[in-house]
């Protein structure tokens, strides 16, 4: 096992073992304790009361956080010429058709979210064993296919993310940067967590939400009194 480093041992000493900590302080505590050089991301992990394997119990959805996330997303427009100038002024990082489809299909995924037109998903129908892993296949739910591509380029650069729960019942992201204000992150926090509530499926029985983590890239879970996101 390896040893811990100094800032590892005091960024610990700060936390109380088994302790949960309303969202503020939780905040707080994550900024306090994070000591890496570059601007790490702010990670929620909410474990929910759910069975996944079943289709009416499956939590996805999507939400534009107030304050955006602090990631500079790459997005790819596959969309009619027609389409290309006022997706671009929208904000798009690439902007195209066909050609994109051939650099996707020679390996190129150099991108962070894809948007396209419902008439075009015939053509990505061949790139599902490229995109479906690597979590970039458009997906009407998420928002990605729209016949409004402009729209949705301006929402997902402004801080629109989707989200879905994993095999073990967790939803994880990154609800903004360890450089927000508390306050920022406070408020993305709540905002993500009014959309999960939002989404419980009828069909969920018992406690929904489990527990809720706060952590950054490298810092340890903090764990959230659920009942401080209303407050």
């Amino acid at each position: 096992m390896s040893k811990l480093t100094k800032n590892q041992r005091l960024a610990l000493e700060k936390i109380e073992a088994g302790k949960t900590y309303p969202l503020s302080e939780a905040v707080q505590l994550v900024k306090e304790i994070t000591v890496t050089k570059f601007d790490a991301s702010i990670d929620i992990d909410v474990r929910l009361g759910v069975d996944p394997r079943k289709a009416n119990q499956m939590v996805r959805g999507v939400v534009s956080l107030p304050n955006g996330t602090g990631k500079q997303i790459r997005v790819l427009a596959l969309c009619t010429p027609d389409q290309e100038t006022v997706v671009k002024e929208a904000g798009a990082d690439y902007v195209g058709l066909d050609e994109y489809i051939d650099k996707i299909k020679g390996g190129w995924t150099d991108i962070d979210v894809i948007i396209t037109m419902p008439a075009i998903m015939g053509k990505l129908g061949a790139l599902g064993r490229v995109l479906g892993p690597r979590g970039l296949m458009p997906n009407p739910k998420s928002g990605t296919v729209t016949n409004d591509v402009a729209q949705a380029v301006k929402e997902v650069k402004q801080g629109k993310i989707d989200f879905k729960v994993d095999k073990f019942g967790i939803v994880h992201t990154s609800i903004g940067k360890v450089s927000f204000t508390p306050q920022q992150i406070v408020e993305n926090a709540k905002e993500f967590m009014a959309t999960i509530m939002k989404l419980k499926p009828t069909t969920a029985k018992g406690t929904y939400v489990k527990s809720i983590y706060l952590s950054s890239t490298m810092s340890v879970g903090i764990k959230v009194d659920p009942k401080s996101i209303d407050e």
